[in-house]
């Protein structure tokens, strides 16, 4: 089903309705993905507690903060769903160390790179293997390289469909949504962290500095996605 067949047939629906399409149209071929952020933990809680039948997976990166792993057992005892973890190659992970060392990301953009692609891009890329949707927790708001991002579009390097279900949601109805549905989040978010990665490569953002500013912060601050929403 082409994309905009599919954005025609959303766009009367509510969040839940349109989640329930598109998990009848693409029956086992549909993934959500979650970092336990924000924006994650309102959709996980619109799928598990609709039961809704998708599968979601989590990227286990091996450097997450004790928060995140917090949120993640939670919210595995209050819906009693799985979430699927996908973890980096052992061989690339201990390749890479034996280098260079465990904090080489530090040292250059290219090393940083690497060490995403390791831990993220190709356990992602093994986790979409064979589905058809990818809903991920992407809002507009959050990066000036996502300006031409869509709610629903067309994936090239993953060959799918991506469906942003909250992607027009501020950061004030994403928090009074959690709050007044009393979901459980990573408290690092009160403490300046407006997104949440691996725990040497994020930190709290300080008045006045762009929302970006909290991840890789001894990089260029134009362009900094790790690679698994990267516009080119």
């Amino acid at each position: 089903m082409e994309v905009a067949q599919l954005k025609y047939n959303l766009q009367h629906l509510n969040l839940v309705q349109q989640i329930q399409f598109l998990s009848e149209k693409f029956k086992d071929k549909i993934v959500f993905s979650t970092s336990f952020g924000l924006e994650d933990q309102v959709i996980t809680h619109l799928i598990f507690s609709n039961n809704i039948p998708i599968r979601v997976f989590t990227l286990e990166t091996g450097r997450l903060f004790p928060e995140t792993y917090y949120v993640w057992n939670r919210t595995l005892e209050i819906y009693n769903r799985p979430i699927h973890a996908y973890y980096p190659q052992t061989v690339a992970v201990q390749e890479m160390v034996n280098l260079k060392g465990p904090n080489s990301f530090y040292e250059s953009v290219e090393n940083r790179k690497e060490c995403c692609y390791i831990r993220k891009i190709e356990p992602l890329k093994r986790a979409l293997v064979g589905n058809e949707i990818w809903i991920t927790g992407i809002r507009a708001e959050q990066s000036v390289n996502r300006d031409d991002m869509e709610n629903l579009e067309w994936d090239e390097g993953n060959q799918l469909i991506k469906f942003h279900p909250i992607f027009n949601w501020n950061l004030e109805e994403v928090r009074s949504y959690i709050k007044n549905n009393n979901i459980v989040y990573n408290t690092l978010h009160d403490k300046g962290f407006p997104s949440i990665g691996c725990a040497p490569c994020t930190r709290a953002v300080q008045p006045g500095e762009d929302f970006s500013a909290g991840r890789w912060w001894w990089e260029d601050q134009s362009k900094k996605e790790c690679g698994l929403h990267e516009v080119k």
